[in-house]
């Protein structure tokens, strides 16, 4: 479907290293001949399963492996083909001169402040493909920040105006929406993990020491694994351009054995007969199956593993290479069957089977869209009814979707959504380096993670991130809400050298005690300690505002001589002085300061209770000296945090919508958004603003999007020459 005409060229460069005769490279060829290159390798790995899976040899085992992982890097790069191409001509000749005469001296080449490299840019075929890039030079020429003042070369208002026009026109006013091109994804290793455990119906486990399960991620597959980078996107599933090494080859090879065996014992019986449909015969010593409980395991397993109702023919062939077998010969070609599958592309890579025709923008076919939501809300693969629904075609229409979003809000999988999308959005991986303590950690880390499950599952407003009269604690965080934790049930803390971590329980803030959102979390304000990372969290993960890097040569705030009486904040101010500083800082420190009243802790300065940890130098623990006041750029002055509060949920609020709306989309998207999503972005944050949407009815816009349910095949390269 989707196959390149360089991929037959390049057969025998990545069979020959490997030892694969000849015969075997024409027996390949003629199978790729006008056929989908990814049903063709799931075919060549079924045919060649005895050498690649039972050649005990190791030099061998690994040079199957790395043959395999060359040919699914081509193969699957050869479905993720290139978008469409854009016209430049008023950039070329307008635009670009400007930015070489007024903006690549600092912009460009060796010399890059800001992280704002306008090579990338004026160098591009598509320009599009940086519009964020984009809105962050629109605003810092239309403030006037941009060249800097001290500058001598620098546009005049009617050069400025002529790129704002350019702006404009080509990302505001004309642009139009349209998904984005296929990309063929690797699961992650957490959708993989979740995939795994529903397919088989039990986790893979590592064996460990009992008196550790409360702490160690008990997880073969994470522990086998490597954690994905986050792409373009920021999020971990975004693994369109992430390699398949024979590392990780081997590892899922490996994983697949343990799973399969598992799944053939006696402990997993009840397992294996509700995959095969009916009863198994009792048994002492190993499994045994008949050719027709063999058949009806594969009729079962395959679907399920393909997320998507398998091809007559793959099918057959699969059924054919069971005929005239009995007993242990029929079970090990029943396992190598399934082991065949669970390697293959099509399981572990999203989107691979879906139909479309290259070259023109359609819907996603029922079974994609299943899959697209299940991964979206679940990070795991679809359920029965969303089969089924897919079987009908039931989510062709945007009700039916609806009716899904808000069957899979309500099961206990979408606490995957909090944990997965809200750990990776609000960056709250740090949490773990706030406290030595094990269990203390783990409190403050499963805070956010229980809000944003109460935010998400219970149908609350988008705008409640910022402000909520709930919260969650245990007994490991009752010390941050000394007013309010006799809502708390008693822990008896048990005898004996045995530690526990204690699920947190839902109490009202009531009085708040300085607490409500996000913003004043413990564990969110112990791992951004001081107004910078405070400040900088904030800009970032909730107004998505844009900061380059600090410069690395900037020195540390020094603490004060012995005789001078200066507060942390006056300090500070001294440091800043510098205008290339103040330019970030003016953005940064009025929303840090504002925060002062925490300690490193995360502890209210202003309670009654309150007893300061021991003092470091340059930080201030008298509550008398802090100092909470301050204004934005745009003018809106407050004198502490409640009143700054009042403008994010006021002034700013349309700005921590449209960050949510944009780093939701994207995550559900699986990548990173461009130019002609922009218009998905306007609609979706106008209709939760005005209506005080909540974060289920963004789930439901996102999911009915254009962008999510369409999508775009490039045109197959061979046939347009």
């Amino acid at each position: 479907m989707y196959l390149p005409h360089f991929v037959e060229r390049q057969s025998r460069y990545l069979f020959a290293p490997f030892g694969i005769t000849e015969e075997t490279v024409k027996y390949v060829e003629i199978r790729w001949a006008g056929r989908d290159p990814h049903s063709c390798l799931e075919s060549f790995l079924v045919l060649h399963r005895v050498s690649i899976f039972k050649n005990r040899a190791p030099s061998m085992i690994n040079a199957r492996t790395r043959f395999a992982s060359a040919l699914f890097t081509v193969l699957v790069a050869a479905a993720g083909l290139e978008g469409r191409p854009t016209e430049n001509g008023v950039f070329d000749t307008q635009i670009q001169p400007l930015l070489e005469q007024y903006c690549i001296n600092c912009h460009g080449g060796e010399k890059v402040k800001g992280e704002v490299d306008f090579t990338e840019i004026v160098r591009s075929q598509d320009i599009d493909s940086r519009f964020e890039l984009w809105e962050t030079v629109a605003d810092v020429l239309a403030s006037n920040e941009m060249p800097p003042e001290e500058e001598d070369n620098r546009p005049d208002p009617t050069e400025t105006q002529q790129i704002l026009d350019w702006y404009e026109e080509r990302f505001v006013n004309s642009v139009e929406a349209r998904p984005g091109t296929f990309q063929a994804r690797r699961l992650s290793a957490n959708e993989y993990r979740n995939t795994l455990r529903s397919l088989f119906g039990f986790e893979l486990e590592n064996q460990i020491i009992a008196a550790e399960q409360t702490f160690v991620e008990k997880s073969l597959v994470i522990k086998l694994l490597p954690t994905d980078p986050p792409g373009p996107s920021e999020f971990v599933n975004d693994t369109s351009d992430a390699r398949l090494s024979s590392f990780i080859w081997e590892q899922y090879a490996y994983m697949a054995d343990r799973a399969l065996q598992e799944l053939f014992s006696k402990e997993r019986s009840d397992v294996l007969e509700t995959l095969v449909g009916q009863p198994l015969p009792h048994y002492s010593e190993s499994i045994k199956l008949t050719p027709a409980q063999a058949e009806s395991l594969l009729r079962s397993f395959a679907p399920r593993a393909l997320r998507r109702p398998i091809a007559r023919k793959e099918l057959e062939r699969m059924l054919a290479s069971l005929m005239g077998l009995k007993g242990g010969e029929l079970l090990r070609a029943t396992r190598d069957e399934m082991k065949a599958l669970l390697v293959s592309p099509s399981f572990l890579y999203r989107g691979l089977l879906i139909e479309a025709t290259p070259g023109k923008q359609q819907l996603v076919d029922s079974y994609e869209l299943a899959e697209r939501l299940s991964y979206f809300l679940w990070e795991d693969m679809p359920d029965t009814q969303l089969f089924e629904a897919a079987a009908r075609g039931d989510l062709e229409h945007a009700d039916e979707i609806a009716k899904q979003v808000d069957r899979m809000l309500a099961s206990p999988l979408a606490r995957n959504l909090a944990e997965s999308f809200g750990h990776q959005w609000l960056g709250l991986a740090d949490i773990d380096n706030a406290r030595d303590d094990v269990l203390s950690r783990q409190a403050l880390r499963s805070q956010p993670f229980d809000f944003l499950n109460y935010l998400f599952t219970e149908n609350r407003p988008v705008i409640e991130l910022i402000d909520s009269n709930v919260a969650f604690a245990s007994h490991n965080t009752a010390s941050f809400y000394p007013e309010n934790n006799h809502q708390l049930e008693k822990y008896v803390r048990p005898k004996g050298i045995e530690r526990k971590l204690v699920p947190n329980q839902r109490m009202s803030l009531d009085p708040p005690e300085g607490r409500g959102g996000i913003l004043t979390m413990p564990g969110i304000l112990a791992m951004n300690r001081g107004p910078i990372l405070r400040g900088t969290w904030m800009l970032r993960r909730i107004l998505g505002e844009r900061l380059g890097e600090p410069p690395a040569d900037i020195p540390p705030v020094e603490a004060a001589a012995p005789n001078v009486d200066f507060s942390f904040r006056e300090r500070f101010e001294v440091h800043r002085s510098d205008s290339t500083c103040a330019r970030c800082h003016d953005r940064i420190d009025p929303l840090g300061f504002a925060l002062q009243m925490y300690d490193d802790e995360g502890s209210y300065k202003l309670a009654l209770d309150y007893k300061p940890p021991r003092r470091r130098a340059g930080h201030d623990d008298d509550p008398d000296r802090i100092d909470t006041a301050g204004h934005l750029p745009d003018g809106e002055a407050f004198q502490n945090f409640d009143e700054l509060k009042s403008i994010l949920l006021g002034s700013k609020r349309r700005d921590i919508i449209r960050n949510a709306v944009e780093r939701t989309l994207a995550y559900a998207l699986c990548r990173k958004l461009e130019a002609f999503d922009r218009p998905t972005i306007d609609a979706i944050t106008e209709k939760i603003d005005e209506t005080n949407g909540t974060w289920r009815d963004l789930f439901v816009e996102v999911s009915q999007s254009l962008p999510f349910r369409e999508t775009f095949i490039a045109p197959n390269p061979q046939t347009n020459s």
